[in-house]
């Protein structure tokens, strides 16, 4: 490993391009600099041409000096995820399934730019890889549809995501032909939540492999592109529709009590939350709370199984 002062007297010379002054902004001695470059020399290579008023970084300096920077930033980087203390800097890491990952990023976005020395890591992804990605800490947060029974893991609800049949602004649905007549937008879960919903609505139904298909796409941001040009309806969670943004080309048809499955908040059970994790979750846990109280309120439901 290449001595860090070193590094820091070399990176400040090829800044000010004058020993003397590197020497004084640093507070050391003009020879300590000189011996600083010579250690690094010795290793590298000629780094500095030596003009009488000024320096010229070599080829082999200017890729040192590029090495000193990304020292740095890795340095800085290192700071932030350490210093859990501070919630207003750092990486917010989350991963989470699609859906309500439409509705948080904005929120998170909006959180990010208010305090600019945050970043902002979200990644959508299924149960299977939100659990991987918490438990190989390359996320700190997650979202996932089942509660986990891993004890490395923390689980809490999170909050409750209703099943919607979503049509066409114009269409309307009273029967199953209705659907028939409409036609069926697939997805990669439209099958199995289709079947949960569907038969609540229209018990004893033949399933929506009956139905003619109208469309396809493993792009949950755009499933509702198909029904608002009037190609079809899907079957849809509520976040992933309430985040579409032509909402006047799509209706929501009213299915009777909701079918629901619950969203549970993980992290690593074995240390705490930094303290920017926990302002995100608090302004997440606020932002989504107040909507889904006033959605649920005397409302009875029905969720997943296991969940």
């Amino acid at each position: 490993m290449v001595n860090p002062q070193w590094l820091k007297s070399f990176a400040t010379l090829a800044e000010l391009g004058n020993f003397t002054r590197t020497a004084d902004r640093l507070g050391l001695t003009q020879a300590a600099v000189s011996q600083h470059v010579k250690h690094l020399e010795a290793e590298f290579g000629p780094l500095l041409v030596r003009r009488p008023r000024a320096i010229e970084l070599t080829p082999a300096g200017q890729a040192l000096l590029t090495y000193c920077r990304e020292v740095e930033c890795a340095a800085r980087h290192l700071r932030s995820r350490l210093d859990d203390a501070d919630d207003e800097c750092g990486e917010i890491t989350l991963i989470t399934p699609g859906s309500i990952g439409l509705y948080l990023c904005p929120i998170l976005l909006d959180m990010q730019k208010a305090n600019p020395a945050m970043v902002v890591q979200h990644r959508f992804a299924p149960d299977r890889e939100v659990l991987e990605g918490v438990l190989q800490n390359r996320f700190e947060l997650g979202l996932v549809t089942l509660r986990p029974d891993d004890p490395r893991l923390a689980a809490t609800p999170f909050t409750q995501e209703p099943l919607e049949l979503v049509v066409p602004a114009g269409e309307d649905v009273h029967k199953w032909e209705d659907l028939k007549r409409i036609g069926y937008i697939d997805h990669p879960d439209g099958e199995a939540m289709s079947t949960r919903l569907l038969s609540r609505r229209f018990p004893g139904n033949p399933g929506v492999q009956s139905l003619p298909c109208r469309g396809c796409t493993n792009q949950i941001s755009l499933i509702l592109e198909y029904v608002a040009r009037g190609l079809g309806f899907t079957i849809i969670p509520q976040y992933a529709r309430q985040a579409f943004a032509s909402q006047a080309a799509i209706r929501v048809v009213d299915c009777g009590p909701p079918v629901v499955d619950t969203l549970w908040l993980i992290h690593r059970a074995e240390w705490p939350l930094s303290a920017r994790a926990q302002r995100a979750v608090a302004l997440l846990r606020e932002r989504v709370d107040a909507p889904r109280a006033r959605a649920f309120g005397g409302e009875r439901v029905l969720q997943r199984a296991g969940a």
